[in-house]
């Protein structure tokens, strides 16, 4: 009895070990199974990667035959790569210069003209293919440069060119005079704030509202308010989706401390709802509605084009479906539900995705556009999620101020933006805005077909991502020949092309015709070149052993 009793003390105490343990593992493996199936969705692995990956890159000879193409096909690419080249000295004499002196100082500048292909090509791209940095006016949906080269403007300012460049010359131009009075002095408002925040409260369906310097320190607050007054620590963003560059909600690559409040899991999937319904530790859920068009990856760009997968293709109905499905989790567990506009608003509809979505959210995040090209962060939300201090805990606070937050010209520049936005003769620029968008995205891809050309679009409204339908190394090449058909693309090429709302269809004609004619002049210099044979998978592979032959010295 005496040797019973301690052994089966020993089994009680395993077994509630076992049973206090095994909720934490089964929790551990249910948030694992949430996670997308790639680096995009594995913060922790995409940066251990990395780390691992050598720099290597190809000599003139391997350069145009790296996917074994035979010599009159390499030859015929580098007659074609150097050809643009002489094209480029020649057009871009003084934008070129201007941006190899600015690259030496400017540290953006230095890493944008660094990461515009894969990095296997970059030197020689660097050396010959240099474009011009500096514009020196815009009209209409054109830009022009230093040089006087006038080119379609598809970069969109990054998102901030809605209504066309001239739209927002008027909002500076106005907000100018209206704040001119009272110059910068800060920590007063300007009267107009008030127009400002009762439209803003209008259009977000929400109560209150804070003001900021940029949409990453909006959704900073954001996040911070959600935490506070729930009391839980994690958020949720999904695999792929940018919120800026602060580090919760960038934990992979890109971020050199690790975050450990930030669960990255798979957007669409019933097994992250699963996991919102289960945990405890979730504050809050971000959303980027432009994550629609390309879900769980990773925002695409021309650095990262080293093969034909890339993937695009927006559906509105099922990424309704899923936000109402979020909408309704979010509410049962007392989640808050954050949209992040910062990118998106205005852009799709009026009142923004929530308006075209027709989903609620419990804050909301706005930027780019709305301070008519002047820069700005707002936050909306509900008054209780709102509040930064708690009436009956008077340390406790959740502090957020900034010395340029509802800067005068700022304000009057939104109020400009808000008032042409509220005119009915303006809104009528959404009306049937997909069925526009949706036809020339389908116009442009039937032009491809008909020219035999390997070139497909996929559109999220007026934002557009290029694929390619023939597996290929150079895909990455055809930025260089759109411009120099005259359209003007942002750093990272042909991965996300923005059009502003006032492009007519003549002016989207032109930008399509010279599309197709660039299209076909990478395709005339063997760039396309397919022996049959090479996919998508054998491409990775090849690539893989580049890598470990580095690696390893051999």
């Amino acid at each position: 009895m005496e040797t019973t009793l301690p052994i089966l003390s020993m089994s009680v105490a395993a077994a509630a070990s076992a049973a206090a343990v095994f909720p934490k593992i089964k929790a551990r493996v249910e948030l694992s199974r949430a996670k997308h199936r790639s680096l995009a969705g594995h913060s922790k692995m995409s940066r251990r990667v990395a780390k691992l990956l050598p720099f290597y890159e190809f000599g003139e000879n391997d350069y145009f035959a790296c996917d074994g193409a035979p010599a009159n096909i390499a030859a015929q690419r580098k007659d074609g790569f150097f050809r643009l080249a002489a094209l480029y000295a020649e057009r871009y004499p003084k934008g070129r210069a201007m941006t190899k002196e600015a690259a030496d100082k400017i540290s953006d500048l230095n890493f944008t003209e660094s990461y515009r292909v894969p990095f296997q090509f970059t030197r020689l791209v660097r050396e010959h293919l240099g474009t011009s940095t500096f514009v020196e006016s815009s009209s209409g949906v054109t830009v022009t440069d230093v040089d006087g080269n006038t080119s379609y403007d598809l970069t969109g300012s990054y998102g901030v060119n809605i209504f066309g460049n001239d739209f927002y010359k008027e909002c500076i131009e106005g907000a100018e005079k209206r704040a001119h009075a009272l110059g910068p002095v800060l920590g007063p408002y300007h009267s107009v704030i008030l127009d400002n925040v009762t439209r803003l409260c209008r259009i977000s369906g929400l109560d209150e509202v804070s003001f900021h310097m940029s949409g990453t320190e909006a959704v900073m607050q954001a996040v911070r308010l959600a935490r506070y007054h729930t009391k839980r620590t994690h958020l949720v963003r999904f695999a792929g989706a940018y919120h800026g560059w602060w580090g919760d909600v960038q934990p992979g690559v890109g971020n050199p401390i690790p975050a450990h409040e930030t669960y990255t899991l798979a957007e669409m999937s019933e097994k992250t709802l699963h996991v919102l319904r289960k945990r405890r530790d979730i504050a809050c859920v971000l959303v980027n509605p432009l994550q629609g068009l390309h879900p769980n990856a990773n925002a695409p760009g021309d650095s990262a084009l080293v093969d034909s997968s890339r993937g695009g293709n927006f559906d509105r109905a099922a990424y309704t479906e899923w936000l109402k499905k979020l909408r309704e989790v979010c509410d049962q567990r007392g989640i808050v539900l954050i949209f992040d506009e910062v990118f998106v608003g205005f852009r799709l509809a009026a009142g923004g995705a929530q308006e075209y979505f027709g989903v609620k959210a419990d804050m909301v995040t706005y930027g780019k556009s709305l301070a008519g090209g002047l820069p700005v962060g707002v936050v909306c939300g509900k008054r209780e999620l709102m509040r930064r201090f708690r009436d009956d805990r008077p340390a406790d606070i959740c502090f957020a101020r900034g010395t340029f937050n509802s800067h005068p010209y700022v304000m009057t520049a939104m109020d400009e933006f808000l008032s042409r936005l509220a005119s009915p003769n303006f809104r009528a620029v959404y009306e049937g805005l997909d069925e526009t968008w949706n036809g020339r995205c389908g116009k442009l891809n039937r032009m491809m077909e008909d020219a035999d050309l390997p070139v497909r679009f996929a559109n999220f409204s007026s934002i557009w991502t290029v694929k390619y339908t023939t597996p290929s190394r150079y895909n990455w090449m055809l930025q260089y020949y759109l411009r120099a058909e005259g359209l003007a693309l942002s750093w990272v090429g042909t991965g996300r092309l923005i059009f502003n709302l006032n492009y007519t269809d003549a002016d989207f004609a032109e930008v399509a015709e010279r599309f197709v004619r660039a299209a076909a002049k990478m395709n005339a210099d063997g760039f396309w070149w397919h022996d049959g044979v090479l996919t998508n998978k054998q491409i990775k592979r090849q690539i893989l052993k580049e890598m470990l032959a580095k690696r390893f010295g051999r």
